[in-house]
Parts: structure tokens; sequence; C-alpha cells
């Protein structure tokens, strides 16, 4: 079980990017956008290559916040996320979350949110809000 998180905290996760991302994410959504699949066509985009899903992307801010900072038993209540550059596959990306305000009433926080990419070009920034449910005594 993880403390209170505190105004400052940070935390990371990095990964990296698959093949089998984009059809685990199509299995689930139904996503079959070109731009995931056909590399003759993506690589006529302004991406220049296959890229993996946004959803893909943020999923490792999910990972983060669940399992580091705020930590286990959070849940997003709201995000608002700015996609700056698309994650082709075999690309790692590293997840950052930073406490900005813990609520003294509620386990609410607002959170800092990015993903980077290895030449640490930010690829997704923005703010989350969390609920962090206690699991204890479930």
């Amino acid at each position: 079980m993880h403390a209170q998180p505190a105004v400052g905290d940070v935390a990371e996760i990095s990964r990296t990017t698959c093949a089998e991302d984009i059809t685990a994410f199509t299995q689930m959504t139904g996503d079959h956008n070109p731009v995931h699949y056909d590399k003759a066509l993506a690589e006529k985009t302004p991406f220049g290559k296959i890229i993996v899903q946004g959803g893909v992307s943020s999923g490792i801010l999910n990972a983060v916040v669940a399992e580091r900072v705020p930590g286990p038993g959070t849940v997003f209540l709201g995000v608002q996320w700015n996609f700056k550059k698309a994650v082709g596959v075999n690309e790692t990306i590293t997840g950052r979350v930073e406490v900005v305000s813990v609520r003294d009433d509620k386990p609410i926080c607002q959170l800092k949110t990015t993903v980077i990419d290895s030449t640490g070009d930010v690829c997704i920034e923005g703010t989350a809000t969390t609920y962090t449910m206690p699991l204890k005594d479930l």
C-alpha cells in the first residue's frame, strides 16, 4: 500500500512499443486505421512510418498512475492530453507523472502527465485528475 501522495512526487515507467501493441489495441477497440497497418501508405504520411495508436502511447500513463504515483487503487477521473508527436513501432517511450496538487478532504490528485520518446521529444503532454480508493480492507 502506498502512502498518500505529496505535491512534487514524480514517477516514470519506460517501455518499447511493438507490432503486437497495434494488434492488441485493434482487438480491444476495432481501430483498423491504415496508418497502423499499411507500411507503404504510412510511409507517405507526414509520420513517414507505421505508428502505434494514441491509446497505446497514452496507455503508459495508466501504468504509471496505477503502479507508481499515486499508486494501486487509482483511477482517472479526467484527462486533458495533447498529442504532439506520433510514436512508431520499436520506439522506447517514457511516461512521467508529477503530482501538482492533492486534496485534503478526498484522495483526489491533479497530475502533470508527459510521454517522451528516446530522443527526449514530447509525444504527449497534459494533465490528469485521479481518485485513489483505499484497497487495504477490501
